[in-house]
């Protein structure tokens, strides 16, 4: 089965509800999962559509350390609800669906070496009234948890460095609120849901290896480890089912199709 195929199956539905506006579609799924790969692909293959990604509105650093000072220590590290930039979300949606055909609306974008947003001459352009939008995320579509969730950690990060769930529970406050807004203006989502958490580091530890142009090695992979362990809650919670999705594709482990759900 393609993925392709699900993926044109969801814009159609996004176009059946979008009302006449510039629909939006959400492809979702953990790390490594080929979201952003698919995304792309398919504004290469039409210029009409309009792309980018949750990771491209990440806060600055400088505001990430703030909150990190107020809030929690490990909010200075950039992925989990609440190190994002949803006002930049939403405005860039805004302009893009307000867009005309002379119009030229500059994308977001993020620096992940100097981990910081692209100065506004660096970002990319869109041209014209796209006839799409896409936006590819780790988390769009999650569900909050509930308390009883909350109450015990899921793994070391969790249980050395947030043992008081602190950090876990304004991550969850920050998704149930501003994110569910933000989610909302997905008129369809595709969720990519790999086999198994134990799988998302595996991908993540290729594509670094792809980055780097170099195997890894130990000091590496346990890099990786820590890094991955920041999205293992909404990511176990995801693939329990915490989430919206019009479209689940169920992949294996080399990100092939299994199976397919639908509502």
């Amino acid at each position: 089965m393609d993925a392709d195929a699900f993926l044109i199956e969801a814009i159609a539905t996004a176009r059946n509800r979008c009302g006449g506006r510039v629909p939006v579609v959400g492809v979702a799924g953990s790390q490594g999962s080929g979201k952003t790969t698919l995304v792309r692909n398919l504004a290469k293959q039409d210029p009409t559509v309009a792309a980018f990604s949750l990771d491209d509105v990440y806060l600055p650093r400088a505001y990430r350390d703030l909150i990190a000072a107020d809030v929690h220590p490990l909010f200075a590290t950039r992925g989990p609800p609440g190190t994002h930039n949803l006002m930049q979300l939403t405005e860039t949606l805004d302009e893009l669906q307000e867009a005309g055909a002379n119009s030229a609306t500059r994308l977001p974008a993020f620096d992940k070496v100097a981990d910081n947003p692209l100065p506004e001459s660096r970002r990319p352009v869109f041209p014209g009234r796209p006839s799409l939008i896409l936006l590819d995320g780790w988390c769009l579509g999650a569900t909050p948890q509930t308390e009883v969730e909350l109450a015990q950690p899921v793994n070391e990060l969790e249980t050395t460095e947030d043992a008081d769930g602190v950090w876990r529970r304004e991550i969850n406050a920050n998704l149930a609120g501003a994110y569910q807004d933000a989610f909302a203006r997905l008129d369809a989502i595709v969720y990519r849901r790999a086999p198994g958490f134990e799988v998302v580091q595996s991908w993540r530890c290729q594509q670094e290896e792809g980055l780097l142009g170099r195997p890894l090695d130990d000091a590496d992979r346990q890099r990786i480890a820590r890094f991955v362990a920041y999205f293992e809650r909404i990511t176990r919670h995801m693939m329990s089912g915490g989430r919206r999705a019009d479209i689940e594709v169920r992949l294996d482990d080399g990100r092939g199709v299994i199976d397919v759900l639908r509502g």
